[in-house]
Parts: C-alpha cells; structure tokens; sequence
C-alpha cells in the first residue's frame, strides 16, 4: 500500500525540489507521522548519439508529395506516394436506365473524370509558385492489408505498376492561377492539383471505353457487388494509383484531401441533374509514401560526434544510452519519484532563411529494439515503455518522469541473466533508446490522440549531445523510514 502511495505524492516532491535543494524535511512534508519518507536525490549522465534511420513505416495518415533541397546537407529529398481510394458502402447511383450520359451505341459514358488534390498549405513547403510534374500511374494490383510497407519500398521493382495501364501527368503549384482572382476568392475555395482523366481506357481484359470514368460506372451498373465496400472496389475495380515526381524541385505540398469523381447526367421524373460518383482517398483505406533520401549526405551529419540530429522523413534519430544500472546502484529498496531528463537544441550553423526546416513539435522516446513494433502495431505513449516530449518554445524537449522506463529496462536485464547468462551479449540495446520524429492525428476538436506516425513532413533539429557531451539524468528517490 505504501508503495502505491509514492505515485501519489510524486507530483508534490517534484514541486518541492525545484523550489529547494534541501531534501531534509522532505519526508515530513509529504506525509503525516508514521508514513514519512527519506527522499535523495542523484544526477547521472546518459550518451548520446545519431543513427540514420534508413527507413520508416510508411502506412500514414498524412500524404505528402514533391521534392526539394535540404539547405543543411544540399541533397534532395523526394516524397511520393501510393494511395487506393475508399468507397461509400451502400453507395446507389440512379437507376442503369435514368443516365442521360451515353455513346452512339447506348453504352454508358462518364462525361469526365477527375482526381481533386487539395493542398494543406500551412504544412506544406516551399515557395508557392514553384512547380512540379507528376505522373498519376494505374497498380496492377491493390497493396496489401497484411504486407508491411516501408519507405524504401518501390513499387516499380514490386512490379505494382500497370505497364499498360493508365498514365497522366500534371504540372501543377500550390498557387494555382489558372483560376481568376474572382474564383479564388469565393467562400470554402482551396487551391488544389486537379488531373482529368480524359484520355481513352483500356481495362485489364481489353475492353476498351472513351475515358476512365466510363469504365467506373459501367463497371458498377454491370457489377454492383463489386461497390458494396472499399474491399470489393480496390480488389475488382480500381487497385489505386501511384503519384510519382517527374520533374521539378523546391516544393513539398501535403494534401490535405485526395479526391477522385466521375461526373454524369440523369433523369429524375421530368427533370434532368448532374451529379458525380465521389471516391477519396482516406484512412480507411491504405496510403503509403515512398521517401528517396541522399544516405550519404545524411552520413556526414551522423559521424558530426559534437552534437546529435533529428530529421524526417527517413532522416535520422538520436540513440540515448540511459545510465540504468548507475541510477540503481546503492538503491536497490528505494523507489524512483522522478527521472528527468531535457535535451537542448543547438543553432544549426546554417543561414538563416525561410525555407530552413521547422524543428519536429513532437517526438518520441521508445527502446531502441521497440522502434519497429511501435509503429506497426500503432501503439501510443503509455508512460511506461514510450514517452512523449513536445517542443517548448523553441529551445528544448523534457521528459519529465521516466521513471517507468528506468525499470521496466532494469527489471529486464534483470530476468534476462536469471534465464540466460549471455543475455547482454543477446541484447546489446538493453539500456538504450531512441528520440523518433512523430505527428499524430486527433479525432476531435480536444485533441485526443487517435493515431501516432512517424514525421512524414520535413524537419530537422541539432541537439546538444554527442560523444563529448553527455546528458543530465536528474533523479530524485524515496523510501520509507520504516524500511
């Protein structure tokens, strides 16, 4: 019971040893007569270092596209991406004889197809005007629910593209001034890259139809089992696409919606509509983005032993070595009130300028070994095995109480030995950890997490670290005088 009571008072002796040093009268101020406590404190020193990260989970949330040079290393980063596109289960279209839209030989026809891509502006990068073309590929066959995509993974090699399929391509900005000052500044516009699918199709068994929509709701009054959900869809009818970077240099844009519609008339009584079948790219469906980074610029930065890096996407993370066994050594009976821990940062070196990348809001602290299954089986914080520190101000990130982690890494050790005396040997990661990039989703306006990723957007920050300059651990400990 008394060590259940230790969480409790935790928050209170935190407090207390920030406003004094003198721990003395510390038990008595926590607790009444016959539960007092010897408090201590210690400050230990963890090492840190950079890792490139290679690559990353790439199943995500947040879509970004483009290329552009890092004003840090002077290589390019380029980001492209596969997506399948969700249907609206118990979708109903007008009846097969109410469309209006048809060819010579009563067949029916889309009047035209388009894929909408609406920009988040205030996460993309880059100068607005500046402009870059991409080719829209057809797959040959949908991903995978139970394959694991990383960032490296091709598609081409994969052999996911459609040699024969559909191909278009764009060249677009996040400004898009083929639309008049008069439209863009209507209520809800949104600058967006907008791709019509215009050009004659040929599906997989060689049927031929004036454009892609055709195909679409053809194949939807021909086969309507194959539109009861996004399964059926991507697996009968449309596999997805890949949007890949033909050209162009200077702009990251993060779309904030992916839309594909297919537009027709009908009849309703005696009036006559158009409307659209609307298909969208969403988290219900798989999205995975593809990240081409230059390794070998990114190396020069990681063998850097004054200081430490984080940068995404695929870019590096900082491996922190905890001081485990130190931090338990003389304080075997006692319980950790508060392990804390700050990481500074440094000012890049680089000019100043308003393309340098942002430094992550977010990151996280995991075992280094855990790194892959935390994402995977997207898991969040639990303030046991992974932490999470956001950015304050502009200067540092503090994980305030790992003290969960500190055991929970210790106890391992400890049933690791009692079972197999070469575990160290087994297990040379036991005591470290790594800082990870994140973004994270929320599902409502109180920001309650839903989904942690890694960073797909570009940041970059320089820590104070390295192989000369270790990392305060601050500890503070506590333990019953009745003991």
């Amino acid at each position: 019971m008394k060590h259940h009571f230790l969480t409790a008072i935790a928050v209170s002796a935190m407090a207390l040893m920030s406003c004094s040093t003198d721990t003395d009268t510390l038990g008595s101020s926590l607790t009444n007569e016959s539960d007092k406590l010897n408090v201590s404190t210690g400050i230990y020193q963890a090492h840190t270092r950079s890792v490139l990260a290679d690559s990353v989970f790439a199943r995500n949330f947040d879509i970004y596209f483009g290329q552009v040079k890092d004003p840090e290393t002077g290589a390019h980063i380029k980001t492209e991406f596969m997506a399948q596109f969700n249907i609206q289960e118990g979708l109903k279209l007008p009846g097969k004889n109410q469309i209006l839209s048809k060819d010579d030989d009563g067949n029916i026809v889309a009047d035209s197809c388009e894929i909408w891509m609406v920009f988040d502006k205030s996460a993309s990068y880059g100068d607005s005007l500046a402009s870059l073309k991409m080719n829209i590929l057809e797959l040959s066959k949908p991903m995978s629910e139970s394959k694991t995509y990383y960032s490296n993974y091709d598609p081409r090699k994969e052999g996911f593209i459609r040699e024969d399929g559909l191909r278009e391509n764009l060249l677009f900005s996040l400004s898009n001034l083929t639309y008049s000052d008069s439209i863009r500044k209507l209520t809800g516009y949104s600058d967006m890259a907008r791709i019509s699918f215009s050009e004659e199709y040929t599906d997989r068994d060689g049927v031929k139809y004036n454009n892609y929509g055709s195909y679409l709701l053809r194949k939807y009054y021909d086969h309507p089992e194959y539109f009861k959900n996004s399964y059926a869809f991507t697996n009968h009818v449309c596999p997805g696409f890949f949007f890949e970077v033909a050209d162009g240099l200077g702009l990251m844009a993060k779309f904030g919606m992916i839309e594909m519609r297919i537009y027709f008339h009908y009849q309703s009584q005696d009036k006559q509509y158009v409307s659209f079948l609307a298909t969208s790219s969403t988290a219900e469906v798989l999205q995975t983005i593809q990240v081409t980074n230059d390794k070998e610029a990114m190396t020069s930065l990681v063998e850097d032993n004054s200081c430490t890096y984080l940068k995404a996407p695929a870019g590096i993370y900082t491996e922190v070595t905890l001081p485990v066994d130190e931090i338990f050594q003389d304080h075997a009976a006692d319980s950790l009130l508060s392990v804390n821990m700050t990481f500074q940062r440094q000012n890049s070196g680089v000019k100043a300028s308003r393309y340098l990348f942002s430094a992550p809001s977010n990151i996280m602290m995991m075992p280094t070994d855990s790194l892959k299954t935390f994402f995977e089986k997207e898991k969040t914080y639990d303030f046991k095995s992974a932490f999470m520190a956001t950015l304050a101000g502009t200067n540092s990130y503090t994980f305030s109480n790992i003290g969960n982690l500190i055991t929970l890494l210790s106890e391992n050790k400890k049933k690791g030995l009692a079972s197999d005396a070469n575990w160290l040997e087994k297990h040379p990661n036991w005591n470290k950890v790594l800082l990870v990039p994140i973004s994270m989703t929320y599902t409502d306006a109180n920001k309650t997490e839903s989904v942690i990723d890694n960073q797909m957007g570009l940041v970059s920050t320089k820590l104070v670290g390295g192989a000369n300059t270790p990392i305060d651990v601050k500890v503070i400990y506590a333990r019953f005088k009745n003991q």
